[in-house]
């Protein structure tokens, strides 16, 4: 695993590494996001409740945008970090336009290089890169489910 220098950690950083260890935990454990989170001793930021519910309500439409844009692979072939982190990068380019699409894509990539395989992040660049093309090229923002 590469480490990341201290000095780049923001609190968005932060959120979004805790929204992938939440999301990953609740599919290891079949449980709803919520319960994991209903679980901590503190609540965890807004930004965090935010990404992972988000993507827990919008799930269906985020792993069809993954479907169609992981030429030759699934969602469900996919390595659960790396399913995870294309989902949170997804749910921020479709319905974040407060986050700027180099942010989505430049976060993504360090937690792919920072938590899953030697490819991963290259994996995760490449997806997330012709999925913000389309996302953040149209005018409309598909429909949410969330009031995020």
């Amino acid at each position: 695993m590469n480490q990341i220098d201290p000095a780049l950690n923001t609190p968005r950083r932060d959120a979004r590494e805790r929204a992938l260890t939440f999301l990953y935990e609740a599919e290891s454990r079949g449980c709803p996001v919520a319960e994991v989170i209903n679980a901590l001793p503190l609540p965890p930021e807004q930004f965090t409740v935010d990404i992972v519910t988000g993507v827990e309500e919008n799930l269906a439409t985020i792993d069809e945008l993954l479907n169609d844009y992981a030429h030759g692979w699934t969602v469900d072939r996919m390595a659960a970090l790396d399913r995870h982190i294309l989902r949170i990068g997804v749910y921020e380019l479709a319905h974040r336009p407060d986050v700027p699409r180099n942010v989505v894509l430049n976060e993504a990539v360090e937690l792919a290089s920072q938590y899953s395989t030697e490819k991963s992040s290259k994996f995760v660049n490449g997806i997330l890169s012709a999925a913000a093309e389309e996302l953040r090229d149209q005018k409309t923002v598909p429909e949410t489910k969330s009031s995020v």
